[in-house]
């Protein structure tokens, strides 16, 4: 069939107009890809020819709460190579191999790899030192590339290495403070990029971009490094002494939850990690050790049988034979034969197992087992630091007699380091229980200025502040009169409670291994600092009293004076048993002579004399210091006419 001029003029006119509109969409596509989507498209190519050279981020420093560095880090840069850039690979292994202690044939694998990609040359080239950089530096090998790095220091060794903890070979932290704010303290690397081919030669025309690296913020922490080293210093000399299991120790402010310093032995390196086991520098005692407290835990007792009007201290009164039978058992004082007819002041003095036993009963389990949950024991304090634990406290509907009786003095309950701390000190600050940190601020590295501040954080008023005065009161008793005397520091009024718990040893109390514990604070009208201090199973002689008071002694007392506490006249007098020896005030002797002297001194002092002369011209030490009764002075002689002439002795 034969078709018409006219249906062919209009096939083409259709075939014209269809390629029209498909060239004209071609157009309209190319159009928008290069004008629409141009930079979007420049950018993925560019993304996919760019190399990074990286250049790491500084870590923030960890500071004490007086801006002194406990870690910081040194540059340790990390040997990178450009496999396809590398000229001679020989020449190259051979002249790194020594430099690096790695063998030329791991470096030649490295540097001969297929690929653009950019490859550290490990482990011999990571985190070296500046001087080996330079070397490698002055060689000038093309495709080896110098990135800049850093590494975590320790300038203090193991001081507070349980709450710094430490960081990996990436600069990730792993325990510690170094893990809690990984994130904040990590930064943000930087780099130096270059465009490259797929072969990785370098594209012509193409220039470096340097992207510099945000370093992370600076941690200021509630730890104070005197402190910390005090009881650091107090720790290693009772590990040594009492050849204990471990021992670890927690200073706090108990009128914020401000932890002054915190510490545990077996103690480690955080720059040497490597080298201890895992268990030391994973577990950070003060937080994840439970155990029964014993005596220290009477205070909680205490507070709740105040706070509750159940006992009058100086009037109620009580007779102790040396036990007390509850529920078909016989608990026992811990000494033998009891101590007889006492006021309730006395029993917490004495620290005696029966009395508590009463004062629980009074209150009652519902009661008692109310104030040890609003003391925080049985959950965790929520302290910033990983690896805390909740302690295990009785159910209230498995509490009989005897768990009554045994919890209200510390036994067959479950606490950490930590409750106790915090809970004592809303016992004695006025009743506020406050929740323990370490961080106290977020500092900018570059300008110093405070990006952020903790503050203290109230969990809830447990008691009265006219219950807490008691209990100071009763527990400055316990220090100057009972069984804390130990403790005691002549000039400061220090409050405290021993505590002397058995371990529990496949299933049963063992009779040879205990938990020794003091808490003690000051000034006990107005605390500042309260310190716990536990020893794991010492040697010899295991009683709260006689091993864990000394330390705390020291640490508060060394504590005292680094705080610029001022000395008072105003405390409890100390009394003396047999065997101690007394703590009497130096008279003033200058101007007496010889005889006055052997008439006045009543035996309290011994007299080392020197120079010549009827009358004292000086003395050491000076008229008012306290001294053990049975001490030298040393007096130095002259004439009266001469006493403007003469130095005062040291």
């Amino acid at each position: 069939m034969k078709v018409s001029n006219l249906t062919l003029r209009r096939r083409l006119l259709w075939s014209l107009l269809f390629f029209c509109v498909l060239f004209g969409a071609l157009i309209i596509r190319l159009a928008y890809v290069q004008l629409g989507l141009g930079s979007e498209l420049s950018a993925k190519a560019e993304d996919s020819w760019r190399r990074n050279i990286p250049y790491s981020a500084k870590r923030g420093e960890i500071l004490d709460r007086n801006g002194t560095p406990l870690t910081f880090n040194i540059s340790t840069p990390t040997i990178m190579a450009i496999p396809v850039q590398v000229k001679e690979p020989e020449v190259a292994a051979q002249a790194l191999s020594p430099l690096l202690g790695m063998t030329q044939e791991k470096i030649l694998k490295v540097i001969t790899k297929k690929g653009s990609m950019i490859e550290k040359l490990q482990p011999g080239g990571r985190k070296i030192t500046m001087d080996l950089a330079q070397k490698i530096r002055d060689l000038d090998l093309p495709g080896i590339v110098v990135a800049e790095d850093n590494k975590r220091y320790y300038p203090y060794g193991d001081l507070a290495a349980h709450i710094l903890g430490f960081t990996g070979i990436d600069n990730q932290g792993i325990t510690g403070v170094e893990k809690k704010h990984n994130d904040r303290l990590l930064g943000m690397n930087g780099s130096i990029s270059y465009l490259s081919d797929a072969a990785g030669r370098l594209m012509p025309g193409s220039s470096e971009r340097y992207v510099e690296p945000k370093d992370g913020l600076n941690l200021q922490l509630t730890i104070d490094k005197s402190i910390q080293s005090i009881m650091e210093r107090e720790l290693d000399q009772a590990m040594v002494q009492f050849q204990a299991r471990g021992s670890w120790s927690i200073a706090m402010n108990p009128q914020t939850g401000e932890i002054l310093a915190m510490a545990s032995r077996p103690g480690y390196e955080p720059g040497k990690y490597q080298e201890y086991a895992s268990e030391v520098y994973n577990r950070n005692l003060p937080i994840w050790m439970t155990y029964e407290p014993g005596s220290t835990f009477k205070i909680i007792t205490l507070a709740a049988a105040l706070q509750e009007g159940k006992v009058d201290l100086k009037r109620d009164t009580f007779f102790d034979p040396g036990y007390i039978k509850v529920g078909g058992a016989t608990l026992k004082c811990w000494k033998r034969g009891g101590h007889g007819s006492e006021t309730f002041l006395e029993v917490v003095e004495n620290s005696c197992n029966p009395g508590f036993v009463v004062l629980g009963q009074k209150l009652g389990k519902e009661s008692l087992f109310k104030y040890i949950r609003d003391f925080g024991f049985g959950t965790k304090t929520g302290i910033d630091l990983n690896g805390e634990e909740n302690g295990i406290l009785f159910k209230l509907s498995r509490v009989g007699p005897v768990e009554l009786a045994t919890t209200s003095f510390g036994q067959g309950v479950s606490v950490t380091p930590i409750q106790q701390v915090a809970a004592v000190s809303a016992a004695i600050n006025g009743g506020k229980l406050y929740k323990p940190y370490v961080s106290k601020a977020w500092i900018n590295s570059e300008t110093g200025a405070t990006v952020e501040e903790m503050k203290p954080e109230l969990v809830r008023q447990v008691i009265s502040e006219e219950t807490s005065k008691k209990v100071r009161e009763a527990l400055e008793s316990v220090v100057a009169k009972g069984t804390g005397r130990p403790a005691f520091i002549d000039g400061y009024r220090v409050g405290g409670k021993t505590g002397t718990a058995q371990i529990v040893v496949n299933g049963r109390y063992s009779s040879t291994e205990h938990i020794v514990s003091f808490i003690g604070f000051a000034p006990a009208d107005n605390p500042q600092i309260v310190v716990y201090t536990a020893v794991d199973n010492p040697k010899g002689i295991q009683f709260g009293g006689v091993v864990a008071a000394p330390i705390v002694q020291n640490i508060l007392e060394d504590s005292l004076h680094y705080m610029n506490v001022p000395v008072r006249k105003d405390q409890l007098t100390k009394e003396y048993k047999y065997g101690e020896t007394p703590i009497v005030t130096v008279p003033d002797l200058v101007g007496a002579t010889v005889q006055d002297l052997y008439e006045d001194l009543n035996m309290n002092f011994m007299l080392t004399k020197s120079g010549s002369g009827k009358n004292v011209v000086s003395q050491a030490p000076k008229a008012g210091s306290r001294v053990e009764r049975g001490s030298t002075i040393r007096i130095y002689m002259g004439s009266s006419e001469a006493d403007e002439d003469v130095n005062k002795a040291p």
